[in-house]
C-alpha cells in the first residue's frame, strides 16, 4: 500500500530530476469580470457599424437621387431614339453636334406648335362654353320643371351657388394652392430642361460614350456591349417609327371622320388622338377619344355618339390589321408581353415606365434571342392547336360531312350525268 499522511491522503513522490512534471488538472476558463473579449471582436463590430453605415448613405443618396436617375433614363432612351437620324447626317458630312442640334430643333418646334395650336382651341371652346353656359342652364331648367313640376328659375341658383360656403371654400383653396401650381410648374420645366441636355450630350457624344464605356472591358465583353446598344438602338428607333406611322394614318381617319361631321379644329384634334393614342400605352385610346367626344357634344349630342363608335371600330382594326403589320420587323413581340411589360414598368416608375416599357423589352428580347437556343417544334395536334387522339371525337364539321356522304345515294350521280362524256 502507498504510504499515506495523517490526513489519509497519498504521500506525494518527490518528482525525479529530469523528468516532466506531472500534468495538473485542466483550467477553467476565465469568465469573470475581469476576462478578455477576444481580440477580433472589436475589429469585426467596428467593420459591421461601419457596413451598416455605408448602407444606410447608400439607401438615403439614391432615394434622394432618384429623380435624377429617371430623368437620366428617359434621356438615354430619346438618345437611342434620335441615334438613327443623328448618325445618318453624320454619315453625309454633319458634324453630331450640330445634327443633334437639327434633330431637337425640329421636335421642339413640332411640339410647341402642336401645344400652342391645342391651348388655343381648348381656350376658344371654354370661352364658348362659358357664353353658352347660361343657355344650357335654361334647358336643363326647362326640362327639370317640365318633367317634375318644379319652379326652378335661373337666377334664384345662381344666387344660392353665389352665397353658398362651397363655393367660398373653393375660392380660398385656389388662391392658396396657385403657388404650389407654380412650383409644380417650375419643376417640370427645369425636369425638361434637364432631359434634353442629357439627351443631347448622350446622342452627340455616342461614339465617345461608347469607346469609354469600352475601355472599361475586356475584348471579349466589348462586342457584346456594341451588340447590344445596336440593337436597342435598332429597337428604340423602330418602335417610334412604327408608332409614328400608326399616329399619321390615326390622324388622318379620324380628322376625315370629324371633318364629315364639321366639328371645329378638326386638325387639331385628328393630330391629338394620333398622338395621346400611340404614346400612351393602355388608356392612351380612350384619352385620345375623350376630348373629340367633348367638342363634338358641344356641336350636336349624336354626334358624340358617333364618335365613339368610330373610335372602338378603328381600335379594333388598329389591333388586329394595322399594328401586326408595322411592327412585324420593328418590335415584335406578344401582346399579352406587350401589356405585363407596360403594367410593370407603370409600378416600377409610373409613366416613364410605361412609355420606355416596350423598347426595353423589345430590345431585352432581341438580345437574349441571339443566345438562347431554338429547337424545331414537333408536328403534334396539342402544338398545332388541334385535339389529339380521343379528344372528344371529330369535330361537329367532320360529323355532318360524314353522316351527308353516308345518306343513300349522296354519293350516286344524277340520271342526266350518267352518259358517257
Amino acid at each position: 500500500m502507498a504510504p499515506t499522511d495523517e490526513t489519509g491522503q497519498a504521500a506525494r513522490h518527490p518528482t525525479t530530476p529530469g523528468a516532466p512534471p506531472p500534468a495538473g488538472p485542466p483550467t477553467a476558463p476565465i469568465s469573470g469580470p475581469g476576462a478578455r473579449m477576444p481580440r477580433w471582436l472589436p475589429r469585426a463590430m467596428v467593420l459591421a457599424l461601419a457596413l451598416y453605415a455605408v448602407f444606410q448613405l447608400g439607401s438615403w443618396a439614391f432615394h434622394q437621387l432618384i429623380g435624377l436617375l429617371i430623368n437620366v433614363l428617359i434621356a438615354f432612351f430619346l438618345a437611342l431614339a434620335v441615334e438613327p437620324a443623328v448618325s445618318w447626317m453624320a454619315a453625309r458630312g454633319v458634324r453630331r453636334g450640330l445634327g443633334t442640334f437639327l434633330v431637337f430643333l425640329g421636335v421642339l418646334i413640332a411640339a410647341a406648335g402642336f401645344v400652342t395650336l391645342l391651348g388655343s382651341m381648348l381656350a376658344g371652346q371654354i370661352v364658348k362654353i362659358v357664353e353658352d353656359f347660361p343657355d344650357y342652364l335654361d334647358s336643363v331648367i326647362n326640362w327639370i320643371n317640365t318633367h317634375f313640376h318644379t319652379e326652378l328659375r335661373r337666377v334664384d341658383i345662381q344666387e344660392g351657388l353665389l352665397r353658398s360656403d362651397w363655393l367660398r371654400n373653393y375660392v380660398q383653396n385656389s388662391a392658396t394652392g396657385v403657388l404650389d401650381v407654380s412650383a409644380q410648374v417650375l419643376g417640370g420645366l427645369f425636369q425638361l430642361l434637364t432631359i434634353g441636355l442629357f439627351s443631347f450630350y448622350f446622342a452627340a457624344d455616342g461614339p465617345r460614350l461608347r469607346r469609354t464605356v469600352c475601355s472599361l472591358l475586356p475584348p471579349a465583353r466589348q462586342a457584346e456591349v456594341l451588340r447590344a446598344w445596336e440593337i436597342a438602338v435598332n429597337k428604340t428607333g423602330g418602335y417610334l417609327y412604327s408608332r409614328g406611322l400608326m399616329a399619321l394614318v390615326s390622324g388622318l381617319a379620324h380628322y376625315v371622320l370629324l371633318e364629315f361631321l364639321e366639328v371645329p379644329y378638326a386638325p387639331v384634334l385628328a393630330v391629338w388622338v394620333g398622338l395621346v393614342s400611340q404614346f400612351i400605352p393602355t388608356i392612351g385610346t380612350y384619352l385620345a377619344g375623350a376630348l373629340p367626344m367633348l367638342i363634338a357634344f358641344t356641336v350636336d349630342p349624336w354626334y358624340a355618339l358617333w364618335v365613339l363608335i368610330f373610335v372602338v371600330i378603328y381600335q379594333q382594326f388598329e389591333n388586329y390589321v394595322l399594328q401586326p403589320k408595322l411592327t412585324s420587323r420593328t418590335v415584335d413581340i406578344h401582346p399579352a408581353v406587350a401589356f405585363g411589360s407596360v403594367v410593370a414598368g407603370t409600378a416600377l416608375l409610373g409613366a416613364v415606365g410605361a412609355l420606355i416599357a416596350i423598347p426595353a423589352v423589345a430590345t431585352l428580347q432581341a438580345f437574349l434571342g441571339a443566345y438562347v437556343r431554338r429547337y424545331d417544334v414537333t408536328d403534334d395536334p396539342r402544338v398545332l392547336g388541334h385535339r389529339g387522339p380521343g379528344g372528344g371525337g371529330p369535330g361537329v364539321l367532320m360529323r355532318v360531312r360524314h353522316r351527308w356522304v353516308r345518306r343513300p345515294g349522296a354519293g350516286r350521280p344524277r340520271g342526266g350525268d350518267t352518259g358517257a362524256s
